[in-house]
């Protein structure tokens, strides 16, 4: 008996389901008999519950197992199901592109979102809570000017670069910022503990260790 190769079978439909199940829906789609197809469609909605783990994890929507039979069937098949064959163009059209912002970033390595604030700390009319928003601007622009690069940024540029992202609209002292270090970045970087400091204290927690020792045994 000559085997039968990959490249002679028709491609699977749904490959979640398998070459056996699309053999089966074939063998329903060509029953005579509309009730017999009927009762065969319903075991086989059954059966591939029972085969395919996948379904157990999600949420039970009956209507798509008959939507992908009768996908499998490529939209023949004759049945009395419980739900209306989906229509083919509806089922297989391709969604929409999404249109992704085209406005130009003007400060790159403060990202989009930075300007989104400062446009939004125009609109703030209390004096002190306006300066409230520039110094958290401030320590914002720095925190993420260092992420990209490893020099500082001195404050008086980043007091310019909100200047002009608010057309001259928020400003500050830039001694005030430099005396207060109002525009600090938000955190700090952890420094590691060097290898002399962590023996110099194990050596003392032995010594001091040893010396709870030998009070027990004065005692």
């Amino acid at each position: 008996m000559i085997g039968e190769y990959n490249t002679q079978r028709p491609p699977i439909i749904l490959k979640e389901y398998g070459r056996n199940v699309q053999k089966l829906v074939e063998y329903i789609r060509n029953e005579p008999s509309r009730e017999k197809r009927t009762e065969m469609a319903y075991t086989l909605i059954e059966l591939i519950k029972q085969l395919t783990p996948s379904l157990k994890e999600q949420p039970e929507n009956p209507q798509r197992l008959w939507d992908d039979l009768y996908i499998i069937a490529d939209f023949n098949l004759d049945i009395d199901s419980p739900y209306p064959m989906p229509e083919r163009d509806i089922l297989f059209k391709k969604p929409k592109r999404m249109d992704y912002p085209q406005s130009p970033i003007q400060f790159k390595h403060y990202g989009k979102n930075i300007e989104r604030l400062v446009q939004e700390a125009v609109k703030i009319e209390d004096p002190q809570e306006r300066e409230d928003a520039i110094i958290y601007l401030g320590k914002l622009m720095k925190t993420f000017y260092s992420n990209w690069n490893k020099e500082t940024l001195d404050d008086s540029v980043i007091l310019k670069d909100i200047e002009r992202m608010s057309g001259g609209k928020l400003t500050i002292n830039i001694d005030k910022v430099r005396e207060d270090n109002l525009f600090e970045k938000l955190y700090k970087e952890r420094k590691k503990a060097k290898p002399q400091q962590n023996g110099a204290r194990q050596q003392g927690s032995h010594r001091q260790f040893k010396g709870k020792g030998n009070q027990r045994r004065r005692g």
